[in-house]
């Protein structure tokens, strides 16, 4: 079995750090398992987040939805976009207009093959994040911005990214590429906290569906931490099972 995760709202909290309990234990299911990474943050976020042990246990880390590619410290793949001066534009129109009161800075960011956009800002701290999520939850504002965004800009596709963002990405390099580097007979389960529709693990999550694997939609690290202890749960059963 190949097991692909989501970072942010699956493995830790939103731009938080992995839980020491489940870090340990996940760096030993690791041992056992074939574990991969999927997330739209670049590396050194990620290795902020979960540490340089855990990722480079991953067998492959697909960071920026897969547009960069490492294994351990060497990078397999780097993609690039730039987006057009209108879009750039409308991002900043939205910006300025938002009726959330909140900037933190740092509000359109350039990664590996996507950009990452956020009113409240990649400054903020957890409880501004907080905030502008219960906001953003009360109005729908990111959703709205999505729909704008895929109607009027068809060649790109943008996502609902963790509880404050949106990625943007060149359509057809979203997460759901990095299953072209498995058989098709490779058993997949997907965790992901955002495979609804508009959200940026959905296109990964029906690709799975599509390969004959499962999807564990979870709604934060601690759902996929009691998911991860009932699998290793059964298959000790089974393993016992077959010895009678």
């Amino acid at each position: 079995m190949n097991y692909i995760f989501d970072v942010d709202g699956t493995l830790t909290p939103s731009r938080g750090e992995m839980d020491p309990e489940f870090k340990d234990w996940f760096s030993k299911f690791q041992d056992k398992n074939n574990t991969y990474l999927v997330t739209g943050s670049d590396k050194p976020k990620t290795v902020e987040q979960i540490g340089k042990q855990i990722y480079n246990k991953f067998i492959r880390c697909y960071n920026c939805q897969g547009n960069e590619v490492w294994v351990g410290d060497e990078q397999k793949k780097k993609v690039n976009i730039q987006l057009p001066a209108q879009m750039i534009d409308t991002l900043q129109t939205i910006l300025n207009n938002s009726f959330f009161p909140l900037r933190t800075g740092t509000h359109i960011e350039s990664r590996s093959g996507l950009v990452n956009f956020s009113i409240v800002g990649r400054g903020a701290n957890q409880d501004e994040r907080k905030a502008y999520s219960i906001f953003d939850r009360r109005i729908g504002e990111r959703a709205a911005l999505v729909r704008y965004l895929n109607k009027h800009h068809p060649e790109y596709h943008a996502a609902i990214a963790g509880e404050t963002s949106i990625d943007i990405i060149i359509k057809g390099k979203d997460k759901s590429q990095v299953l072209n580097d498995f058989k098709p007979d490779d058993q997949i389960t997907f965790f992901g906290d955002n495979t609804k529709e508009g959200g940026n693990d959905y296109e990964i999550a029906q690709a799975v569906k599509q390969h004959g694997g499962h999807v564990y939609h979870v709604t934060n690290w601690k759902n996929t931490f009691a998911v991860l202890r009932g699998i290793q749960y059964l298959k000790g059963l089974q393993y016992k099972s077959s010895l009678i």
